[in-house]
């Protein structure tokens, strides 16, 4: 396909799916809808994927009428522990989403119908490898919900409509392009979802141009990656960055944790929208600081993440906390008000030696005195600070405000910390600012070369940063051009005598002038 075409085919299908989002939520919350369109938007998915890969190993075996689709239920379950051992799990063709759609108008128990197909598909992963990756996929997508009618029959009618709805969304054919248009569909909905919600909606959601630079950042001279991670995974934008600027058969594995349940289930459906099987990825759900899940994992070699901003957390309250060892070679725990900290800790001593971290921080976490000071003063005594990045304000949905990326290596060439400040780095779209590709590419260059630049770049000692009590705000290193224009005092002097000289003249001119009118008058 070529780029145009597919340009084209990405733009109607945003198209088509702004009219599906606003025709169809009717009373519903836009944020609280996309578990339904996103949900129908997986069902289809893996039914698609399914019956094109059984499809495939049948007419490959010479049999080229087979369709799936079609095929009894009582035939088909003779595969379907071989298939779930491959897949992660198993769907039968009468509850195919093609075959649920085709019945649906007809269907009086819809609801009823739909909710036994969504426990059967997770089911068919019981006792298996994937059983953690499939439980739950399902349970944000309530159809006997009173916000999609008030009875029985106004809500069937309405997931007609969503299984129509989904179902005619320009997917094309699944063999030729399906992995990157649904997974591209899921991205356009949650950014506009994101969008729409503000506060709530930016707490899940981080822009696909910063995700990209995030990435860029930490893969920065490798083609392939073991393992990558975020703590904070919300949807799994983040993770999924490094599947597109690697590939994702050079990321060995994809883990992350998630707190909010309802986006722990959109993140495990956006790994499968986007082509990751099941035993290539590893979401948990929990509290990443109190209770990480990945221990057995870890270190990683890249970790990206842009947590919640100041959230309030234990920290020393907890007795156990201190003796953590995450946070206890800092001898101090972030504030129980403010955990920026906590998690730069936490991502510090889950990252390889060899690995790259990149994280969005609150900017108060650069500056602030107390235990922040602290735990900075040891990042800066030991070296881990590789760069601070000062990003434009107005990037992220939900706040306004110019966030900044730390980057932590543990094993870093020289003991300076890059300081680069790309606040002007940005073009308004719409009402909010963005990255565009030269915006990313001039930033990553001056992260690359790593070398100072007037005005946007300097490179400052370890020694220096203390001296200055261990403020790592791009500002404080980083000198603003001055834009105003260059006055020669000299000439402004010589410029008024001749203003003032040329005023007496003028004077002295509408005196006589005066004195003229006054002596004919007379």
């Amino acid at each position: 396909m070529t780029p145009t075409t597919k340009e084209a085919q990405r733009a109607e299908l945003h198209k088509t799916i702004w009219r599906i989002a606003n025709d169809l939520r009717g009373s519903v919350d836009g944020w609280d809808f996309k578990a339904y369109v996103l949900g129908m938007l997986f069902y289809r998915f893996i039914s698609e994927h399914l019956t094109t890969y059984i499809n495939r190993s049948e007419h490959e075996a010479g049999n080229t009428d087979f369709d799936y689709t079609f095929l009894p239920d009582d035939i088909a379950a003779e595969g379907e522990s071989e298939t779930v051992s491959e897949k992660g799990f198993y769907i039968y063709p009468s509850e195919l989403f093609a075959n649920v759609r085709r019945r649906a108008p007809k269907d009086e128990n819809l609801n009823e119908t739909l909710a036994r197909v969504f426990k059967n598909i997770e089911g068919s992963a019981i006792g298996t490898e994937s059983e953690d990756d499939l439980k739950g996929l399902f349970d944000d997508l309530d159809v006997n919900s009173s916000k999609l009618g008030s009875t029985v029959a106004a809500r069937n009618a309405k997931l007609v409509k969503l299984l129509d709805a989904v179902g005619d969304m320009p997917l094309g054919n699944y063999e030729d392009n399906s992995i990157d248009l649904f997974g591209d569909a899921y991205e356009y909905l949650m950014q506009m979802y994101a969008s729409q919600a503000g506060k709530s909606g930016g707490e899940y959601y981080t822009p696909q141009e910063v995700s990209e630079l995030l990435a860029h950042i930490t893969v920065h001279g490798k083609t392939a990656v073991n393992r990558v991670y975020d703590p904070a995974v919300g949807s799994g934008s983040l993770l999924l960055k490094f599947a597109k600027v690697l590939g994702k058969d050079n990321v060995r594995g994809f883990f992350g944790q998630e707190i909010n349940l309802t986006t722990y289930n959109l993140a495990r459906i956006n790994m499968f929208l986007h082509g990751i099987n099941y035993e290539k990825f590893n979401i948990a759900h929990g509290d990443t600081l109190l209770d990480p899940a990945h221990w057995d994992d870890e270190p990683f070699e890249a970790i990206v993440s842009n947590p919640p901003y100041s959230i309030k957390w234990d920290g020393d309250a907890n007795p156990l906390l201190i003796n953590d060892p995450r946070f206890a070679p800092a001898g101090v725990l972030a504030p129980k008000s403010k955990a920026d900290l906590a998690f730069t800790m936490h991502i510090l001593s889950w990252l390889a030696v060899d690995g790259t971290a990149a994280i969005v921080e609150f900017p108060g976490v650069l500056y602030r005195g107390g235990a922040e000071r602290k735990i900075r003063k040891y990042l800066i005594d030991n070296n881990y600070v590789d760069t601070v990045i000062q990003l434009p304000p107005d990037l992220f949905f939900g706040t306004t405000i110019a966030t900044c990326i730390i980057v932590l290596k543990k094993s870093k060439a020289d003991s300076s910390v890059l300081f680069i400040d790309a606040s002007a780095e940005f073009e308004r779209h719409g009402n909010k600012n963005k990255l565009t590709d030269d915006n990313r590419a001039r930033i990553l260059g001056l992260y690359v070369d790593r070398k100072p630049v007037d005005y946007l770049a300097a490179l400052v000692t370890g020694e220096e940063i203390a001296a200055n009590d261990y403020n790592i705000a791009v500002s404080s290193y980083v000198e603003k051009e001055d834009t105003r224009e260059v006055i020669d005092i000299t000439e402004l002097n010589a410029e008024i005598a001749r203003i003032v000289a040329r005023q007496q003249e003028l004077r002295t001119a509408i005196d006589a002038i005066v004195a003229d009118l006054e002596g004919a008058e007379q």
